[in-house]
């Protein structure tokens, strides 16, 4: 079975053409990437239980879902105090279930 994808069409612009809004922008201040702050962390597995302390046995104090995002205070090995600010809720996750957004920065 073959398909078709319709894509638009794109209008190339004479070169003698001044881009004006262009011109106009590069005068807004733009705040650099390496100055903005880091992004916050989210959960990858399905669900991670947040524990009283950085240990599978220790008492469990909430979980946490997919894409849920929170802010870490401190690390320990590979533990991650955090803190649910939704809920209130500050205690620790394996490292191994969460990951953090990278930014690119292409100045």
């Amino acid at each position: 079975m073959l398909g078709a994808i319709a894509l638009p069409m794109l209008s190339a612009t004479p070169a003698s053409a001044a881009p004006v809004a262009a011109a106009s922008t590069a005068t807004n201040t733009v705040t650099p990437c390496r100055d903005l702050p880091p992004l916050p962390y989210k959960v990858h597995a399905p669900a991670v239980t947040i524990r009283s302390k950085a240990a599978t046995k220790s008492t469990a104090l909430g979980v946490l879902c997919k894409s849920h995002t929170f802010t870490v205070r401190k690390k320990s090995g590979n533990w991650l105090c955090i803190t649910d600010k939704p809920a209130g809720v500050k205690g620790w996750v394996p490292g191994t279930y969460v990951y953090r957004d990278t930014r690119i920065c292409l100045d």
